[in-house]
């Protein structure tokens, strides 16, 4: 159902995406066809299954990378609520989620980077009996509609009580029709434009405690990290077989001048099945707690990035002067592919986390 969904909904739109169109049509269809419930027991007969969910976005991902990024974003945020102790996001957002009839995003790209100590937290709130009054800007955060009460992002912040000096960290569930929250599209990217993509103020919004996720968040991130980290790789798996599939079309005319050329498209092939069986066996449990296992989570996100870079690379040779025609598929593959480079954890980021895991 997932492939049939890509080929007669998602194929049709996939350029139209790549200019800047936003559409929550496939997500849509996705989630009435289960692909964001494996990862989700209480939606899934009890069952976790976080393997299946990369193989859905890996098939998603394989045409339209965007569109991956979107369902990354979702079934992430679908596995905050998931995991948090929130009954009331449970019962009346969570189902409409994994349906498809909410839409999800993860604003974490920030706290990840403070957390390594790369940035400053950007967001604080003030804590009062009710909520929490927020303040503070984030530049980018996707798969989001400006004043949308279907549509909901992860947040992390500092909090602080009034007159105190002491701060903690806590995590919620922000609605994008959250009054003194502000939504601007504030640049065009060369690629993954049509994601949704806004910058992010917030004003004296006011976010009452029926939204908290975690509070304070570090025992709650602990729970949550790896299967946040595993849900990328199906970005990377799709988009390295796309990838794949654009140099076995190419070699169908080149193959004579490509056999020159450092990759191969079965040496990919194989390299990413391997891949794959590793993270489908860190997949078997993703709670497992301590350092050790979470170095191993990184490592296959690394590898997955690295991977994407030989990709990108290798998609554009195969093609040739016909990988710089507009809209041709072999340079939507490579930027799709260094969005997984870049995009947090970036492979500079993954590689600090791996070293300070390795000496302590």
């Amino acid at each position: 159902m997932i492939s049939q969904i890509v080929q007669n909904d998602l194929k049709p739109l996939t350029l139209a995406i790549d200019h800047g169109q936003y559409t929550t049509e496939v997500l849509n269809k996705l989630g009435k066809a289960g692909a964001f419930r494996h990862h989700i027991p209480s939606q899934n007969n009890g069952n976790l299954n976080l393997f299946g969910t990369i193989q859905d976005m890996a098939t998603v991902s394989e045409e339209c990378m965007s569109t991956g990024f979107m369902m990354w974003a979702h079934t992430v945020c679908a596995w905050y609520i998931e995991n948090s102790d929130n009954e009331w996001l449970k019962s009346e957002i969570l189902p409409k989620m994994v349906d498809g009839d909410y839409f999800g995003a993860t604003s974490l790209s920030n706290p990840m980077k403070y957390y390594a100590g790369i940035e400053d937290l950007k967001v604080t709130a003030e804590e009062t009996e009710e909520g929490y009054i927020l303040n503070g800007s984030l530049p980018w955060v996707s798969n989001l509609e400006a004043g949308s009460a279907k549509h909901f992002f992860g947040s992390i912040f500092h909090v602080h009580k009034k007159g105190e000096t002491e701060t903690r960290d806590a995590m919620a569930l922000i609605p994008c029709d959250l009054e003194g929250l502000t939504m601007k599209q504030m640049v065009e990217f060369v690629g993954m434009e049509g994601t949704g993509t806004y910058a992010l103020i917030f004003d004296n919004a006011f976010l009452p405690k029926k939204y908290l996720l975690a509070d304070p968040v570090q025992p709650y991130l602990a729970k949550i990290k790896s299967g946040f980290v595993l849900l990328q790789t199906g970005m990377a798996a799709g988009v390295i077989q796309g990838a794949i599939n654009d140099m076995n079309k190419s070699n169908l005319t080149l193959s004579d001048i490509n056999a020159y050329l450092d990759e191969t498209p079965e040496d990919l092939t194989e390299d990413l099945e391997d891949a794959l069986e590793l993270i489908e066996s860190l997949c078997e449990d993703p709670y497992v707690p301590g350092d050790e296992f979470f170095k191993s989570v990184l490592e296959a996100r690394l590898l997955g990035a690295e991977y994407c870079k030989r990709a990108a690379d290798a998609v554009m040779q195969y093609a040739g002067a016909k990988g710089y025609i507009v809209d041709a598929a072999a340079q939507r593959k490579m930027r799709e592919a260094y969005f997984v480079i870049i995009v947090t954890p970036s492979i500079k980021h993954l590689r600090k986390e791996i070293e300070r895991l390795e000496a302590a």
